[in-house]
């Protein structure tokens, strides 16, 4: 079957809404034409999408999962239609994401000034969700940490990072010069397997407040300093590994160029010598 995209925003209006009549009004139709909608995308899908009450919906397990989905999709069409339209004008635009805590100015910087009629527009990525922006077309290149998913995409090493433990100032271990992994052993841990969250913001604030503790690269501490937080370095856990990645046989015009000038300013920034102390200069190795 061909997915019909305009049923596809109406149940996510209704989704997100929770009623049919204040997703009609957003919509801008009336309530039962949308109802009827979303009837014949169920026949279309051959499951129903929503459980109904006299007052509310509720997603079924399968309208969760097409929730998710279609998210997904709508954002990777509209990146499209952006892209076809820029084209269209004759616009020339490089977007760049990039993980909590690391910096790309310098990189964007030199490539300006040799392209300085690239329009370059930056992404802040949320701390979980890393190569998703790659996948759906809202951002170009990106500049991540490992671990993340680099099924279909191209990286190139940067350089590595040290972790540091994030504790409450009223922690028992707040007061040492630095921890081992053996010294948080039975600590609970926040991380997207333990408790997800929405932001940095949200994690340092459980933190802060005693829910846990959290091992994070060290560059993320510049920006989350808070006097209810302590930052300890921890002696033997292993680096966090930093790269700039794009989908594999990205080719588009200035992308290549781009890779090329940040592989550069990025790796000298993090050196000894750079701007950044933080990052380890890399091994040199084939970009994957």
């Amino acid at each position: 079957m061909d997915l019909d995209l305009r049923k596809l925003r109406y149940f996510t209006a209704v989704a997100e809404h929770g009623q049919f009549g204040r997703a009609a009004r957003e919509l801008f139709i009336t309530q039962p034409v949308l109802s009827r909608q979303i009837r014949a995308f169920e026949q279309e899908l051959g499951c129903e999408l929503f459980t109904r009450t006299t007052r509310s919906v509720e997603l079924t397990a399968a309208g969760r999962q097409l929730y998710q989905e279609a998210q997904r999709i709508t954002t990777a069409v509209d990146a499209a239609v952006r892209r076809v339209q820029e084209a269209a004008r004759g616009e020339r635009r490089l977007v760049v994401a990039f993980s909590p805590g690391l910096h790309v100015s310098e990189a964007i910087r030199e490539f300006s000034a040799r392209h300085p009629h690239v329009t370059v527009d930056v992404l802040p990525l949320r701390w979980w969700e890393q190569d998703a922006p790659l996948r759906d077309g809202r951002a170009h290149v990106g500049y991540l940490r490992h671990p993340f998913d680099a099924t279909g995409l191209r990286t190139v090493p940067i350089g590595r990072e040290t972790k540091v433990a994030c504790l409450p100032a009223t922690h028992r271990l707040a007061d040492r010069a630095s921890l081992t992994t053996a010294d948080l052993a039975g600590e609970p841990v926040l991380d997207a397997r333990t408790r997800r969250t929405s932001s940095l913001d949200e994690k340092f604030e459980l933190i802060a407040s005693g829910q846990g503790i959290a091992l994070v690269p060290v560059s993320i501490t510049g920006s989350y300093s808070r006097p209810d937080l302590r930052y300890l370095p921890v002696t033997d856990s292993a680096p966090v590994e930093t790269c700039l990645a794009v989908p594999q046989g990205e080719q588009t015009d200035p992308v290549p160029e781009f890779l090329s000038i940040a592989t550069t300013a990025l790796r000298r920034a993090g050196s000894p010598t750079g701007h950044g102390c933080r990052l380890e200069h890399p091994r040199t190795g084939p970009a994957t």
